[in-house]
């Protein structure tokens, strides 16, 4: 299992102590981070479980020791010997970690691993790669549900990352109290609530809003959530509020002034009999500009947040370091 989603170094130095006859030695290496990014006061630690299926699943394959027999920084090493070594691959050590979703400062140990050299040496790169990541787009998501205060948080951010980021990054922001995903798969393998609404699409293959908004509430009657700023908001809101009438759920803005929006949409809904709906606002959301809409008072019950999110795009890279602390004789 993802045997090869590492650095070619971490092959060559594996193939170097298994030659140089080190394979006995016992090695500790902690995982740490030495400073906090900008924009950070804290981190929270996450990737643990990716790590964990990652070593008890660690193995190398006869197609895969062929490849790297094929590479020439490699060629020399791969001796029988040194192949069937790789092809009886097992991880042995022990590793001890903080829970996923704990508050974590610099030069504290996330994780640490003692295990014969090899094998501490060769599981560097993964545990690095899940996670630098999850415990960035963690860090980040908890800012972003610290700052919603008793409003809701939606992880909306699938489009923005690459297909498996995005299923870590579904992962690390339930974990830090958001609400749910649009993220399906994210949905089915973590047990995550899926949550959405509707497209501008929808509304535009219509030949009216109210079209759209009928058609909607006809095929999802208990789950009415409406998009209603495809034109104008605020005539959306009333159209919503009409046809809808007591199965609206709720509507989203996704544009303009968020702030005032949700003021007028929440008297529409009112005023309507559907003050039971919530408002949902998305669209180029962080922890700031959340932040600014609570303070403004802007009645929103849930917020869609995705780009910033899943990026972390204020502190995109996490320089967490692994890093052998104790050695053994052999």
């Amino acid at each position: 299992m993802d045997a090869l989603h590492t650095d070619l170094y971490q092959l060559t130095m594996a193939a170097g102590y298994f030659h140089r006859g080190m394979t006995s030695r016992v090695a500790t290496c902690e995982l740490f981070v030495r400073r906090l990014p900008r924009h950070r006061r804290f981190l929270v630690a996450m990737g643990l479980d990716r790590v964990v299926r990652y070593l008890e699943g660690l193995r190398f394959t006869d197609e895969q020791i062929a490849y790297l027999g094929a590479i020439p920084a490699l060629a020399d090493a791969m001796t029988p010997a040194f192949a069937d070594y790789l092809r009886g691959f097992r991880f042995h050590g022990d590793v001890w970690a903080v829970p996923e979703g704990t508050v974590v400062f610099p030069n504290e140990p996330l994780l640490r691993v003692t295990a014969p050299l090899i094998e501490a040496q060769l599981i560097e790169t993964f545990a690095l790669s899940a996670i630098n990541h999850a415990t960035a787009v963690a860090s980040k998501a908890a800012r972003v549900v610290l700052a919603a205060g008793d409003a809701g948080v939606m992880e909306f951010g699938t489009r923005r990352t690459h297909p498996e980021a995005a299923l870590d990054a579904a992962r690390a922001a339930y974990a830090v109290g958001c609400v749910g995903t649009s993220n399906v798969e994210a949905g089915m393998r973590f047990g995550i609530p899926v949550l959405g609404t509707a497209a501008h699409m929808w509304t535009m293959a219509h030949p009216t809003e109210e079209a759209a908004f009928e058609g909607y509430v006809a095929v999802f009657p208990s789950a009415a959530t409406l998009l209603i700023d495809t034109y104008d908001t605020l005539v959306g809101a009333a159209r919503a509020a009409a046809i809808a009438r007591d199965r609206l759920k709720g509507v989203r803005l996704d544009s303009g002034d968020l702030g005032a929006l949700s003021v007028a949409v929440r008297k529409i809904l009112d005023d309507a009999g559907c003050a039971s709906a919530k408002i949902v606002a998305s669209g180029d959301l962080n922890e700031h500009r959340i932040a600014e809409l609570r303070r403004a008072g802007a009645p929103i019950d849930l917020y869609g947040v995705g780009t910033d999110l899943v990026t972390s795009i204020d502190a995109p890279s996490l320089g967490g370091v692994y890093k052998l602390v104790e050695i053994g004789g052999g």
